[in-house]
């Protein structure tokens, strides 16, 4: 065994039973304190309260919260302000600080978050990921950033392309490991910490640990101090949950409904193309809606973010791309029109709303044919959710077969056609799966002509005549 993986062996867990304070007592520069107050902070989560300190330190930290619990100013405002007391003399051309988030939603939030901590400095951030050209980041790479944040799959390529150097590095930072791990990208930020130095602070987050993530915190952190604070499998307090149990056709009427009494509402469907459906459906009753997915371009996506987190557009239907990442300030309402049939991503959902102590309410909508996904989510949360309307008796074996062969009988122009390399489940290429860009058109097969002759061009002559400058038996 690796001293490295000795010394993670030996991880001691770090646990805060100490009351929160205030952010002055937690000894950041005085820049980062005014940034601090001007953000309306008041007083630090549980997971800033118990890591700011630690980051502070020097130590390696493994850190295990869900979305919502305040993780990005947990690792941005102590490694802030390590590089302004630690730079001294230092120049701020010099990448000195990487980020690695799983998709461009999150990593944009995160290079926000920096920015506006860091704004009364000179510490200067920038975002890289797919689903762009690299040619403007290339450019802007010419001076390099103190901060990078950056998704897996463009990261790699920069490097493939030398545009970027990682030999300066002092602070590594993973946030959503496990997401990481979901969309298969384990095997790239291992090759990404591979190119560290090896003398650096590393810092891993994830709401969940799995197996792979224990691995790979075993091998590239060293001696790692642990916090845990508000586990994926606890849901927010200030959220008020409830479901409605309705058929799936009367979904969208009791969407509509909902919609006319809040003011902002996130709504969450299981695919893109439900997202899409229901956009359309909300557009007929007179409420105006925008679309988030994997299959909306990266200026799309950003504009219609852009514009519900100022609030000029009231109403998102996102698929679970938005369920992490999406940082808007007192969100009313999420409403689940489909339950996601992964509990852990339930949790992730409603955590849009309630974020730092705000009261927030999270709507479900459940069929009979979604019974199985509500008790797992029940299960997961130990909470059981307040009920609104008769809950159905779930599927017998016989009927959940008629169903499906129900489903596969209907004409194909009253279901979705199935998406080929396109989803937002993770298969497909490096850059799909991160949400970091549209799949590649595919080949189109020529058809072949009646008679074997090529499709392309008049027939070709096999026999050589007088004056067709061919040779017999030879096709020009």
């Amino acid at each position: 065994m690796s001293t490295k993986k000795q010394n993670s062996a030996r991880a001691v867990d770090a646990v805060s039973d100490q009351p929160l304070g205030d952010f002055e007592s937690l000894d950041l520069a005085k820049e980062l304190r005014q940034a601090v107050r001007e953000a309306g902070y008041k007083r630090p989560t549980p997971i800033q309260q118990a890591a700011i300190p630690l980051v502070l330190s020097g130590s390696d930290l493994i850190g295990c919260a869900q979305t919502g619990t305040g993780k990005t100013a947990a690792f941005a405002l102590p490694i802030l302000n390590r590089l302004l007391m630690d730079g001294r003399g230092k120049s701020n051309d010099l990448i000195r600080t990487l980020v690695l988030a799983p998709t461009r939603e999150l990593a944009a939030q995160i290079g926000a978050s920096f920015e506006s901590y860091a704004k009364k400095t000179r510490l200067r951030t920038m975002v890289v990921f797919g689903g762009v050209k690299k040619g403007p980041q290339v450019n802007a790479l010419r001076r390099p950033p103190a901060i990078l944040v950056a998704t897996p799959g463009r990261l790699l390529d920069l490097l493939s392309d030398r545009a970027l150097s990682l030999s300066e590095v002092e602070y590594a930072v993973l946030d959503e490991a496990d997401r990481m791990l979901d969309m298969g990208f384990i095997h790239d930020v291992r090759r990404i910490l591979s190119t560290l130095p090896k003398q650096r602070q590393t810092l891993l987050f994830s709401a969940t640990m799995p197996r792979e993530v224990e691995k790979l915190a075993a091998q590239f952190l060293d001696c790692p101090q642990r916090i845990a604070v508000d586990p994926v499998s606890s849901t927010v307090e200030p959220i008020e949950q409830s479901v409605h149990f309705v058929e799936k056709r009367e979904k969208t009427g009791l969407l509509i409904e909902t919609l006319r009494s809040s003011s902002q509402a996130l709504v969450f469907t299981r695919t893109k193309h439900g997202a899409n459906k229901v956009v359309r459906q909300l557009a007929k009753a007179g409420i105006s809606a925008a679309a988030i997915h994997g299959n909306k371009s990266q200026s799309a996506r950003e504009t219609a973010l852009a514009a519900f987190k100022s609030g000029r557009t009231r109403i998102v239907v996102a698929t679970d791309l938005a369920s992490r990442g999406l940082d808007v300030k007192e969100l009313p309402l999420v409403v689940n029109y489909d339950l996601p049939n992964e509990p852990e991503v339930y949790v992730h959902r409603i955590g849009r709303t309630g974020r730092a102590g705000s009261v927030g309410t999270a709507v479900s909508f459940c069929s009979r044919e979604e019974l199985p996904y509500l008790g797992s989510i029940e299960k997961l949360t130990r909470r059981r959710l307040d009920r609104i309307g008769s809950e159905p008796k779930p599927l017998t074996g016989s009927e959940s077969r008629a169903e499906s062969r129900a489903s596969a009988a209907r004409p194909a122009t009253t279901r979705p056609a199935r998406p080929r390399r396109r989803s937002d489940r993770p298969y497909g290429n490096r850059s799909q799966q991160a949400g970091e860009g549209n799949a590649p058109p595919r080949r189109r097969r020529r058809a072949k002509p009646a008679g074997g002759r090529p499709s392309n061009g008049p027939p070709r002559s096999r026999r050589g005549g007088k004056g067709s400058g061919a040779r017999p038996g030879v096709e020009r």
